[in-house]
Order: structure tokens, then C-alpha cells, then sequence
């Protein structure tokens, strides 16, 4: 299938690593250019030298104003044809165990900034009549995972607001969606295990096969949720819009997962 994303241009935050990485990678093999925000300088290098013009990197932490400013400034209105918001999550901690400050972290690394760059790209894509947005957050939007309250809490509060957007837009040529990934051979999923770990007190190695055992299917392949991604960007999925898709190898137990 031809997804049409050939010369077109696309921002990928968190996206030299897990999930971005992955996006990124793929975007490219289809030809499209990719505005890459990391944190990490010498992942971004790697990536620019592999990748050459087809990639723009910012180094910078996404969540703060400044950094958006400098993403915003790179966008070529003509090329812009969508965006992946994605970024790290809190630690993993239960209710009690939280301060009030690991609140305020949490609504600042996990939902602050995804406003503010999505009322940005938003009046952007309605001058140009079109655009794609792909929020990549948890199955925690879907089912509570232990030990992550706080992730459970404040991503819901990313589905409203995303999920009330798409229909104010809805007709203008601007979709958007989220991917609810469940375990998946990421970094992430490290401070999973160092929980669990602590609290069973056993290895972080025991705990990570104690977690791959219990999932149905096996920790999922960041490349996989990425060709999914690709086709949420790409104009066939022109009908979708407002929806929580799971990515999670049968973890969800609900039956509208």
C-alpha cells in the first residue's frame, strides 16, 4: 500500500527512542521528512548523520514553552502534514506513596504541554484544511496498570481533551487519535520492573519475566505500533478520528479495548 506520505513533513516528539525512534525510522524509508525532538544530543546526531536532509533535529526538552516555540519555526506550512506527540511518563509509584508535587510533574510532563503544542499545530493545519495527529499514551487510558497512579490519572485527562478537539474539527480536514500501547520492548517499561521488583524483592531481571509471562502475547515490537501509526498519518485513514486504539497483545481485558 502506497500511504502517500512521500516529501510530505512530519514532527515526531520523543523521537529518537522506543516508539519515536521506531516512527521516525519508518516515516523516512516511505520518504517523508522528519522534524525529530530528543532530549538526548547524541542519539539525535546518530540519527542525522544516518538519516541527512530527510531529518531536522531539535534538542530539547518538549514540555517547556521554548522548545515548542523552536519546533513551531521549523514547520514548512506547505510540506506540514502531521504530528506525534509522544513523551516519557512519571515514575511509577501507588496512590499513597505520591506527593503533591509528583502531581503537578505529572500534569506538567503529561498533559501541559500536549495542549499547548496541539493549540499550536491545530490553527496551523486549519489554514491548510488539512493534518494528522497521533497522541502515543498507555493502555492506561483504558485499564488502571499498577503502581502507575499517576499515569492512570492524568492521560485520561489527554483522552478528553483530545477526544473533544476531533469533533470541534471534525469535518475540517484535521484528524486525530491515540494509541493505547500496552507492554512493549521499550525503556519504559524499566521503571515497571525496578517497581516491581522492589516490592516482590526479587531481580529486576525476575520481575521483567515474571511480566512477559503473565502477557498473553509477549512484549509487543515498537516497529509494529509504528506501522500503525504511519497509517493514522497517512490520508486512508481519513475517517478515524477521536479514537483510543489499543496496541497491547490481548492485555486489555475489557471488551471495548
Amino acid at each position: 500500500m502506497d500511504l502517500k506520505l512521500y516529501q510530505r513533513q512530519f514532527l515526531v516528539t520523543g523521537g529518537t527512542r522506543g516508539f519515536g525512534g521506531a516512527i521516525t525510522k519508518q516515516l523516512i524509508s516511505e520518504g517523508a521528512q522528519v522534524i525529530a525532538v530528543a532530549r538526548d544530543k547524541k542519539n539525535l546526531d546518530i540519527f542525522k548523520e544516518k538519516y541527512g536532509n530527510q531529518l531536522i533535529t531539535v534538542q530539547g526538552d518538549i514540555t517547556r514553552p521554548e522548545v515548542i516555540d523552536s519546533v513551531m519555526q521549523l514547520i514548512d506550512e506547505g510540506k506540514f502534514d502531521g504530528a506525534v506527540i509522544n513523551s516519557g511518563g512519571p515514575p511509577a509509584k501507588q496512590f499513597l506513596e505520591t506527593t503533591l508535587n509528583d502531581w503537578d510533574e505529572a500534569y506538567r510532563n503529561l498533559l501541559r504541554w500536549k495542549v499547548d503544542i496541539a493549540q499550536r499545530l491545530v490553527k496551523k493545519m486549519q489554514k491548510s484544511g488539512y493534518g494528522k495527529l497521533v497522541f502515543i499514551e498507555s493502555i492506561s487510558t483504558k485499564q488502571p496498570v499498577a503502581n502507575l497512579v499517576l499515569s492512570n490519572a492524568i492521560r485520561l485527562s489527554v483522552v478528553g481533551f483530545v477526544k473533544t478537539l476531533s469533533q470541534e474539527v471534525a469535518g475540517s480536514g484535521i484528524t486525530m487519535n491515540i494509541l493505547a500501547p500496552g507492554y512493549h520492548d521499550t525503556q519504559a517499561l524499566q521503571r515497571i520492573f525496578e517497581k516491581k521488583a522492589q516490592q516482590m524483592n526479587i531481580s529486576v531481571e525476575e520481575a521483567r519475566e515474571n511480566l512477559i509471562t503473565a502477557t498473553k502475547m509477549g512484549l509487543g515490537n515498537p516497529d509494529d505500533m509504528a506501522s500503525l501509526t504511519l497509517w493514522l498519518l497517512s490520508p486512508h485513514s481519513k475517517y478515524v478520528t477521536g479514537q483510543t486504539i489499543s496496541h497491547d497483545g490481548a492485555v486489555m481485558q475489557g471488551v471495548f479495548g
